[in-house]
């Protein structure tokens, strides 16, 4: 199916300047967890229930033993860039210096990389806190911000040469909705004023680390990475639902950082519910930015409740991947022309999009041909979006390797490359196959 995207219009997608990617995040795959600090996760793995299937991320896919044979793997893979994170408790040690062993282990990663004139985007913060700054509040100690941006300098003055591009922080909106809001990530608190004042010290950490970022490597594009789930009504009467979602979801994080202040909604909220904001921080969070990443999955459909509020209301009898989200490529060109609409946009990527399918091994293969049809469909959608003005430069697949899926544990899969943990060996499915071929064939 890849194949017949060559056939598209204009062929924007074959362009040689648009970049085509894979992504990781450490805490998913690196394990080698006797040698950094303890994170977040790793105190949330320890909770009974927390995890779908008991699991944690000590061993993962084990990449910090397997890391050559993985950067051999992305090269055969045929794509310009690698995204990947920095494990903050890796690299800092507590009492804030630089654990070398730990920055070796980049330097040498990122190193190996340029040499094959693959690309780097590297994301700062992809959930793993240490676990001793949640001890003193985490990210809901102001506090936390500034050590943030202390880690992104310091890691900056290490492999800032090596960097092709810096993303501050992996969706925000995660971090604290799901941490600190409804609790079913780490850290796994539940309070509706936790989640506010997590996300906008989120936010201010990113400006903080935008500070250093542009003074330690000012000839490196730096930005933020966002996730969204495009909000719809469920019945006519529920638009007013749609859009109160939208706010407080979606425009919470991408209007803070382009223009400086929430969404109107922020001012419905109690007074017990909203963050404390003090005087600069709405200027420090609004710096600009080179780009924004763009992470989409599928759209949510929404209905009002009695107190005028929304919740969530799933459709049926429609397709979903194996998270149970619907496949909807539409809704990611709908995102990219509303977002372009509504704002001044830097350029953009799109450093997540894929599907977690069941996958299953059989006589040495997988043959995922669901998921090249997610991403075919997808690629499509964002060929679409281009045509109607949209500057996206990027496409990064989610995920190279099947990983720790978070709270689903090892339960579900996402990756390109299939993952048998037990023996760490790594197949290429079906969808790596085809993403490859249309690489390959775009570099002819």
């Amino acid at each position: 199916m890849f194949k017949t995207i060559s056939l598209l219009p204009d062929s924007y997608l074959l362009k040689p300047e648009f970049t085509f990617g894979v992504a990781t995040a450490s805490f998913q795959i690196e394990g080698a967890r006797d040698t950094r600090l303890a994170c977040i996760w790793d105190s949330f793995c320890e909770k009974p229930s927390a995890i779908a299937d008991n699991s944690n991320g000590d061993i993962a896919c084990d990449h910090v033993t397997h890391w050559r044979h993985d950067i051999e793997m992305i090269a055969d893979l045929a794509v310009d860039a690698y995204r990947l994170s920095i494990s903050w408790p890796r690299v800092i040690n507590e009492d804030g210096s630089v654990n070398s062993q730990g920055m070796a282990f980049y330097t040498e990663l990122l190193s190996a990389l340029k040499a094959r004139n693959i690309k780097t985007y590297v994301t700062l913060y992809h959930w793993d806190l240490p676990q001793h700054l949640e001890d003193k509040g985490g990210w809901l100690n102001r506090e936390t911000a500034y050590k943030f941006q202390d880690y992104a300098d310091k890691v900056s003055r290490h492999l800032g040469d090596l960097v092709d591009s810096f993303a501050t922080l992996n969706e925000p909106f995660c971090s604290a909705y799901l941490g600190y809001e409804i609790g079913v990530h780490a850290p796994g608190i539940k309070s509706q004023q936790a989640g506010r004042q997590a996300a906008h010290h989120l936010l201010l950490a990113h400006g903080l680390a935008m500070q250093v970022l542009r003074k330690n490597c000012p000839n490196t594009e730096a930005g933020i990475v966002l996730n969204f789930s495009p909000t719809y009504p469920l019945t006519e009467n529920d638009c007013n639902a749609a859009k109160l979602a939208d706010q407080y979801h979606n425009q919470w994080y991408i209007k803070a950082v382009l223009e400086g202040c929430y969404p109107p909604l922020f001012d419905d909220l109690a007074a017990d519910v909203k963050p404390i904001i003090e005087a600069d921080d709405m200027a420090i969070i609004s710096q600009s930015v080179d780009f924004i990443g763009v992470n989409y999955y599928t759209r949510i459909h929404y209905k009002s409740t009695p107190d005028g509020w929304f919740e969530e209301a799933p459709l049926t009898d429609v397709r979903v991947t194996d998270m149970g989200w619907e496949v909807y490529p539409e809704g990611l060109t709908e995102l990219l022309v509303s977002l372009h609409q509504h704002y001044n946009l830097p350029k953009m990527y799109i450093t997540e999009n894929g599907a977690a399918m069941a996958d299953s091994l059989v006589d040495g293969e997988v043959y995922d041909i669901e998921r090249v049809d997610y991403y075919h469909t997808h690629l499509n959608a964002v060929c679409n979006a281009i045509r109607q003005g949209v500057n996206i430069q990027g496409y990064f697949a989610w995920s190279l390797m099947d990983n720790f899926e978070w709270a689903y544990g090892y339960e579900k899969r996402f990756g390109l490359v299939y993952i048998d943990y037990q023996s760490q060996q790594r197949i290429l499915k079906e969808s790596a196959k085809q993403y490859r071929a249309l690489l390959k064939q775009r570099k002819k």
